[in-house]
């Protein structure tokens, strides 16, 4: 089969590797219908993640078709359509068993942490995938929902969902500033309103991020390459600050933003992944009272957040700005890395 592989910082090929197989009877063999790029998988290829080691197949989106099932798979057959979650549960752990699957202490990958696909083993930017604990790892696709739709469900949503608008606790009235107008931001936005934000204000460098938030939920927006940036958040509350403030980039710059427009009292929630430390300024915020949250993302709203997708309660076609053949993934990379000339948010890949 064809496979995108990670040969190294910065360097990839789409290429002939072995096809996958059942290993473990909770195993399944899905055939990749729609996958896609995420932001991490631009992190890994910079060098960011260094337990990504040449020679992985990246990826961790997917929609598909279920080809082979091993002998402990029960909840689905060949032939399901499927999202595969970017976090894979054992089910059974006492992760699983509170919700934490980000933590998942089964023995595929690394004990104690569930992302393990296009990370430590080989993910879905790929005709077909391999998908430990199928039965507690796949969800199926409803007739209603396109695969297109289907895709969003396997990262940014949940993470958008759990990361930024849960962890950061939001609350009916609040002011959130999302800095970072990316797909996972967005994903931020178009849920932060389902736990009644009053205002949501989008921030980036990017003037048509900033305007094209407004399609998926943000009141306000302001662009954080002007000098004022910062007065004009402050001027959309009541002077102290927002009530939670989401960094979704993963840069020092965009994380400190957030500790410098959150209101005493409040929440900074970091969802963006980082590939160097962060300064952390304990002697100004300690007397603050605010919340700092992080984490992987659990995907343990994927089931909840489908059932909104299929009823149109999420701007999900908002998301989709480019298509292109699976086997154009190298193309589909060049337009994602240069989304600010592209103006790419996510790019569909289509076997």
């Amino acid at each position: 089969m064809k496979a995108l592989v990670y040969e190294g910082p910065g360097q990839k090929s789409w290429k002939d590797v072995p096809d996958p197989q059942i290993q473990d009877p909770r195993d399944a063999i899905v055939k990749i219908d729609t996958t896609t790029i995420c932001g991490t998988d631009l992190h890994i290829l910079k060098g960011d993640v260094p337990a990504v080691t040449p020679g992985r197949i990246l990826g961790h989106e997917g929609v598909g078709t279920v080809t082979e099932t091993g002998s402990g798979v029960n909840a689905f057959k060949t032939g399901d359509k499927v999202i595969l979650s970017c976090v894979s549960a054992d089910g059974s752990c006492s992760f699983c068993k509170d919700g934490l699957y980000s933590h998942c202490t089964g023995e595929e990958g690394q004990s104690g942490i569930g992302w393990i696909f296009g990370h430590l083993i080989d993910g879905t930017q790929a005709e077909y995938v391999r998908v430990p604990y199928a039965d507690t790892s796949m969800y199926r696709l409803p007739e209603t929902v396109s695969q297109e739709h289907g895709v969003l469900l396997s990262d940014i949503f949940p993470t958008g969902f759990e990361m930024g608008v849960q962890y950061g606790q939001v609350q009916p009235g609040d002011v959130v500033a999302v800095i970072g107008a990316g797909p996972v931001g967005l994903a931020v936005i178009a849920t932060s309103g389902l736990y009644g934000a009053a205002k949501i204000i989008a921030v980036d460098l990017d003037a048509n991020r900033v305007e094209q938030a407004r399609k998926f939920g943000a009141t306000h927006g302001v662009n954080s390459g002007d000098a004022n940036w910062r007065e004009q958040i402050m001027d959309l509350t009541d002077g102290w600050g927002v009530d939670v403030a989401v960094e979704a980039v993963g840069i020092p710059a965009t994380f400190e933003m957030c500790t410098n427009i959150v209101r005493p009292g409040g929440n900074v929630a970091n969802v963006g992944v980082h590939g160097t430390p962060v300064s952390l300024e304990l002697d100004r915020l300690w007397i603050e009272n605010i919340n700092i949250s992080m984490g992987l993302v659990n995907t343990n709203t994927l089931s909840m957040l489908l059932k909104l997708i299929a009823e149109g309660k999420l701007p999900a076609e908002e998301f989709i700005s480019h298509r292109y053949a699976l086997g154009d993934i190298l193309t589909a990379y060049d337009t994602f890395s240069r989304a600010a000339e592209t103006n790419a948010l996510k790019v569909i890949l289509q076997a």
